[in-house]
């Protein structure tokens, strides 16, 4: 697919567009911010996954960008119908002074969900489990992050009335925030002098801008785990997710 253009906020003025991360420019964000940014815009997830802009929250952080996704059945698997699998919003936050609690100036928050078949809504150890494919993704990408943190929730619907005909329902929801490490900031060597900043591209980050587009690729893969699609490559066959559900649940 295209690749992604998104919403930003920049808190220092209030202000949102849709031109993506060339207006992370325009708005006066920082160098480090735009060039995260880029990385997110770049990647292209399996087909299954639709990525789309959405506006981002303006009072977590100086700087923020937001995207949404939702993760369909193929079609030749569902009978022609676009079911919608799991859906998700990623969150890319920076602040250029840093901040305490993140132990860097980026910080990535998601949340997640899908609705779950019943054999695997009375799993005991479902939300360690869930869990364990956040932290799973990211380690099979190989990226570094800090500070993971998050929640792991199962909710149960019965249905009464004039809707009692409908099969109970169960849905999780994972709701976590990280840190992306970022890698050092070489120092100049004596003396050699810092070339002038230059225009910006998707992955060419310089030094101190953590590898987004990994980060984003790894949170596709969780979705795509929770959804029940197959894993993409025989190397990932002993991974296990959760089964598709057999058709469209009724709202």
């Amino acid at each position: 697919m295209a690749a992604v253009q998104g919403h930003l906020s920049n808190g220092a003025d209030g202000a949102e567009s849709a031109d993506g991360a060339d207006a992370a420019g325009k708005e006066g964000a920082p160098a480090a911010f735009r060039h995260a940014v880029a990385g997110l815009c770049a990647v292209r997830p399996r087909p299954e996954v639709e990525l789309s802009p959405t506006p981002p929250p303006r009072r977590l952080a100086p700087f923020s960008y937001a995207l949404e996704a939702a993760v369909t059945a193929d079609p030749a698997d569902s009978a022609g119908d676009d079911e919608e699998l799991a859906e998700g919003r990623l969150i890319l936050l920076h602040d250029p002074a840093g901040h305490d609690s993140w132990c860097g100036t980026f910080r990535l928050v998601t949340l997640v969900h899908a609705d779950l078949e019943p054999e695997m809504a009375a799993d005991p150890l479902l939300p360690e489990v869930c869990w364990s494919w956040l932290t799973g993704a990211l380690e099979a990408r190989g990226v570094e992050y800090l500070q993971p943190s998050g929640t792991v929730t199962r909710a149960s619907s019965h249905y009464f009335g004039g809707i009692g005909e409908r099969e109970p329902s169960t849905r999780i929801e994972i709701r976590a925030s990280w840190t992306p490490a970022e890698p050092p900031i070489a120092e100049p060597a004596l003396g050699e002098h810092r070339r002038p900043e230059r225009p910006f591209a998707a992955g060419d980050g310089p030094a101190g801008v953590p590898d987004t587009g990994a980060h984003l690729a790894a949170w596709c893969d969780l979705l795509c785990q929770i959804a029940g699609l197959p894993p993409v490559g025989a190397a990932e066959a002993g991974v296990v997710s959760l089964p598709q559900r057999r058709g469209p649940q009724p709202r």
